[in-house]
C-alpha cells in the first residue's frame, strides 16, 4: 500500500544513487515469483522513479548507524528533507549515535496509519 501511494502521487519517494542501486539489484535477484516478470518490475521502478525525486547529498553524517550499509539512507532523507524513513528495518535505522531531528523512522503499517 506504500508503494501504492508512492505511485500515486500521495507520498513522494526520494531517489538517491545507493538507494537505486539497491533497488536494481534487488529487483534483478532470484527471489520472485512468477507472479511477475522481470519486465514488470522494472516497468514499476520506472514509474516510481517518475513519481519520485532524485536527491543528491552533499554531506555526509558518517559514523552513525550500526551497520555502515544503511547510513546511506539517513543521508538521503536528511537532504531531501524527509519527514519519514519508512522501512521494515528498524532495529537499525533507530539505532543512530546522532540526534536527526524531526526525521522519523516508520514501519509501512505505522505509515499508513498516520498518514491516511
Amino acid at each position: 500500500m506504500v508503494l501504492r501511494h508512492a505511485l500515486n502521487g500521495k507520498f513522494q519517494a526520494l531517489f538517491g544513487n545507493a538507494l537505486w542501486s539497491e533497488y536494481q539489484d534487488l529487483l534483478g535477484r532470484p527471489v520472485w515469483s512468477e507472479g511477475t516478470s522481470a519486465n514488470e518490475r522494472q516497468q514499476v521502478l520506472a514509474a516510481l522513479a517518475r513519481q519520485g525525486r532524485w536527491v543528491t547529498v552533499y554531506y555526509g553524517w558518517r559514523p552513525n548507524l550500526p551497520d555502515e550499509a544503511d547510513n546511506h539512507l539517513i543521508e538521503l532523507a536528511l537532504a531531501g528533507g524527509a519527514h519519514a524513513i519508512v522501512t521494515h528495518n528498524l532495529r537499525d535505522l533507530r539505532g543512530g549515535d546522532l540526534h536527526l531531528g524531526k526525521l522519523r523512522v516508520l514501519t509501512p503499517p505505522q505509515c499508513l496509519e498516520e498518514w491516511k
